[in-house]
């Protein structure tokens, strides 16, 4: 079975949190929701759960709108194009910059966890 998570959970992981009382800000996925018919989370209990499918999904309506500064209509058009299939391999694509840059956070995360291990992780001799 996939690892489902939490609308609350996936804002805080795109963070999407209100700066002043620091909660989710979920009414963002859920109107993505409406928008975008490909994210179709699954309702459990009343509940909204993503699969790791819809996650990526989402990170990459998330990094067109924000980041990339397109429209709502623009990311349509993207989503719904059957271009972007064979957009991965053009490196000024939109894709690709996504894929660039979540790659570049990834490893940004790895090294702090590297730094952190190298300086908490010695023992101390005297």
């Amino acid at each position: 079975m996939d690892k489902l998570i939490s609308i609350s959970q996936l804002s805080y992981k795109l963070n999407l949190i209100s700066p002043n009382n620091k909660k989710p800000k979920n009414y963002i996925l859920r109107y993505w929701e409406k928008e975008f018919k490909q994210i179709k989370p699954k309702i459990i209990n009343r509940r909204r759960y993503y699969s790791i499918e819809q996650i990526e999904l989402i990170k990459l309506v998330h990094f067109l709108l924000k980041n990339k500064g397109m429209t709502i209509n623009g990311v349509k058009k993207v989503l719904n194009t059957d271009i972007n299939k064979l957009d991965d391999y053009n490196s000024h694509s939109l894709k690709a910059n996504y894929y660039k840059n979540n790659l570049k956070d990834k490893s940004k995360k790895l090294l702090n966890k590297i730094k952190n291990l190298k300086k908490y992780g010695k023992k101390i001799t005297y």
